[in-house]
């Protein structure tokens, strides 16, 4: 249980970074000291108990680290979005790609022939998929919409986000002036944000519904920032935009000449630019011919299998929710590739290989599961021949721990790995692995 800490002040030096981006500071019982550097001597309070470390506030930097930066966000420290602004873009690669290595060497006890090249693009404004509180706070009188603070449930107070896509970011107050006017302002718990290339969409979560009045501040809201608000009243399937027609959201892939169609609440690679690089250097690795016929595992909407099936010559997508495999096969039809087969099966369950796409070959397989990993589909891949294989995984921990299996248990080498930096001023790692059979060891004659 979390209790609260004493206030007393303390100095240590940090060594190193946890998880999620706090210092640090060991001697004594260990400190996770927010907003804190590795090389740093720093002061700190020590807010909450926990059986083996303490979390803690920072309060004076008293040796900064070189890699210091001044935060971009005038609400950093305050807010829970960001985790790393503070330190500079280059050493923020840096402890992502030591954080792949540590999880590979001590969760899978694996090692790459080769590391790739991080993957970079946008730092700043990339964020096009985000969950954002709302809470109409009545010692305030008004509403509130952003992230939470740290050491707290609250929501932070944000005038603006620097990691929010346009024009998102900037809609923070006047999204929290709109609510405040809501006669269903403290029955809106949330907004989620999807931010498409022809529209923004503001998906807004409500416990009643909206008055009429309230209906005509969203409209007028709508025309004057050029957003959309659909309205979600339980789950997922009741998503509703506020007024009809709503266009299709979509996305391109330009190098593949392709357009894909989403919905609201689908899931997305939260950075544009990047999942174009991501796709590219996944569709590089897997070396494809006209000849490859690949497996796409976990293939969501299509993001990685239409532009594969414009290199190979058949592609099979398994997905477990099936609204996203009627997405991707309307997005094939759409884009004119005739070439991909899409299927629904839990891929989490035991019965999936009893499926007539899991009872064929394949030259090729793609992973792209979610946090959990892939474990129960890794015997798969050697039934079904892959004679390559790219993992795509958004946890270093379940990665590695999938690695090890692959390379330890079932006859996977593992030829590279690497980051992708998906979420810039985050601690979160996006990583890609590349495996193949592995060759025969050459056999050693005995001296006559």
């Amino acid at each position: 249980m979390n209790r609260r800490a004493p206030a007393v002040a303390e100095t240590g030096r940090v060594d190193s970074l946890n998880h999620e981006g706090a210092g640090v500071v060991r001697g004594g019982k260990t400190a996770f000291v927010s907003g804190a550097l590795p090389g740093e001597t720093v002061s700190f309070i020590r807010r909450r108990h926990h059986r083996q470390h303490d979390e803690a506030e920072l309060l004076t930097v008293l040796e900064p680290a070189a890699e210091r930066v001044a935060p971009r966000c005038a609400h950093f420290g305050v807010c829970g979005g960001c985790a790393l602004q503070h330190l500079d873009s280059a050493a923020q690669l840096v402890i992502k790609e030591r954080q792949l290595r540590e999880n590979l060497e001590r969760v899978g006890r694996v090692e790459p022939r080769e590391w790739l090249a991080p993957l970079t693009g946008p730092q700043w404004q990339y964020r096009r998929r985000a969950r954002l509180g709302a809470r109409f706070v009545h010692a305030r009188g008004r509403s509130m919409v952003g992230f939470r603070e740290h050491f707290s449930s609250h929501i932070a107070e944000l005038k603006h986000c620097e990691v929010l896509a346009p024009p998102v970011g900037e809609l923070l107050a006047p999204l929290g002036e709109l609510l405040t006017r809501l006669a269903v302002r403290e029955r809106v718990p949330q907004i989620e944000v999807a931010v498409a290339e022809n529209a923004v969409v503001l998906v807004m979560r409500v416990l009643d519904p909206p008055t009429p009045e309230d209906e005509m501040m969203l409209l007028e809201f709508e025309q004057t920032h050029g957003v959309r608000f659909f309205l979600q009243s339980a789950g997922p399937d009741s998503v509703r935009p506020l007024r009809e027609p709503a266009a299709a959201l979509e996305y391109t892939l330009p190098e593949f000449d392709i357009r894909l169609q989403f919905e609201p609440g689908d899931f997305l690679q939260v950075n544009a630019e990047l999942n174009r690089s991501l796709v590219s250097r996944v569709v590089e690795l897997l070396q494809l011919d006209a000849q490859s016929e690949l497996l796409d595992l976990y293939c969501g909407l299509g993001n990685f299998t239409l532009p594969i099936a414009r290199r190979a010559a058949s592609v099979t997508g398994v997905e477990g929710e099936a609204s996203l495999v009627a997405r991707a096969r309307a997005n094939a039809e759409r884009n004119g590739i005739g070439n991909a087969a899409f299927h629904s099966a839990n891929l989490a369950g035991a019965d999936f290989g009893a499926a007539p796409w899991a009872g064929r070959s394949y030259s090729h397989v793609l992973l792209d599961p979610p946090r959990v990993g892939a474990r129960e589909v890794l015997p798969l891949l050697q039934r079904v021949g892959a004679q390559r294989v790219v993992y795509v995984s958004c946890h270093p921990g379940s990665l590695a721990r999938d690695l090890g299996i692959l390379v330890h248990e079932l006859g996977f080498e593992l030829l590279a790995a690497g980051v992708a930096d998906m979420f810039p001023q985050t601690t979160h790692v996006e990583s890609l692995a590349v495996l193949a059979p592995a060759r025969p060891r050459a056999r050693q004659l005995r001296p006559q």
